[in-house]
């Protein structure tokens, strides 16, 4: 095999482990390409491929991450990932826990670790490296990394939720949600609704967010989204069911094609208990052609 094929094969991997660390589709293309870069000019082949690949676009993304982070804490309003709408790495023997792992809620609480706990986490727990292996990627001692991987497991098993939906439950009741919300049925949207529901969208102050930030509790977000789909319906806006994130999600077009943004469910105890939107029109370039949300906006404001 070629150096060329033995990192196309591993491209996916590659991409998978830099998304998980950074939170940006974008941030990990451009990691991975630098890995190429880094792969075509060195002078002797590893014994392994796959973990000095490995290693290597880790070492990028945490780099990448710790000045990230610093524009992070100064952005507007609520940060969320980049939606990922396709997860090129495919390991049919543990899909589920890869699609938890790249999951909103997931990313949001790997947020909480620092660059070497994140990139320890991601790369044990979730892609199971040997801690030699994850030592080497991170350049710190096995000791060390096992004392990373236990403060990032506590921090994440912290976060998540008490009731998680199984695939079955969760794709049914998110169906019948999407349902609802083409349809208008604005009572049977409520019915899914968990009592403490919160509705947030992440739009960086490039793009308006459709009423205040966050949303919260059934009622009064029925109450709005009464008034948005009649709004969005008589505008031409239209709902495209998608897995966002290995979740059940949406992706929201004007009548030209045009993405509004992307919506990701978080279901769990057999309701809706959380619902984020992505709206910053940096974050969906990579889905295709982004409207102008403002002159969106302008025209759904009126009746």
């Amino acid at each position: 095999m070629t150096r060329d094929e033995e990192f196309e094969e591993l491209r996916p991997l590659l991409f998978a482990i830099s998304y998980r660390i950074l939170g940006s589709v974008g941030e990990a293309e451009d990691a991975v390409q630098d890995t190429w870069l880094r792969w075509t000019a060195a002078a002797t082949r590893p014994a392994s491929t796959r973990a000095y690949l490995s290693a290597v676009v880790t070492r990028i993304s945490i780099d990448v991450l710790r000045s990230a982070r610093v524009r992070r804490e100064e952005y507007v309003g609520a940060w969320f990932p980049e939606p990922l709408l396709t997860d090129p790495y495919e390991d049919p023997e543990r899909s589920a826990q890869l699609a938890d792992s790249v999951s909103m809620a997931a990313l949001l609480l790997l947020e909480r670790l620092s660059p070497l706990e994140r990139a320890v986490f991601v790369l044990r727990e979730v892609f199971g490296f040997s801690f030699g292996e994850v030592a080497t990627a991170v350049e710190r001692t096995e000791a060390a990394c096992r004392q990373l991987a236990v403060r990032a497991r506590r921090h994440m098993e912290a976060g998540r939720p008490r009731f998680e939906a199984d695939r079955k439950e969760r794709e049914e009741l998110a169906g019948r949600f999407f349902d609802a919300f083409r349809e208008g049925d604005v009572e049977g949207l409520r019915a899914l609704l968990a009592a403490d529901v919160r509705v947030t969208g992440d739009a960086g102050g490039k793009a308006p967010l459709w009423g205040e930030a966050p949303l919260v509790g059934a009622a009064r977000v029925a109450e709005v989204m009464e008034v948005l789909l009649r709004r969005f319906r008589a505008a031409g806006v239209v709902l495209e069911p998608h897995e966002v994130n290995g979740q059940p999600g949406a992706v929201l077009r004007d009548r030209a094609g045009r993405v509004v943004s992307i919506m990701a469910l978080d279901i769990a105890d057999g309701r809706v208990q959380a619902i984020r939107s992505v709206l910053n029109p940096d974050k969906l370039g990579h889905v295709g052609p982004v409207v102008d949300a403002w002159a969106l906006s302008r025209e759904v404001g009126s009746d």
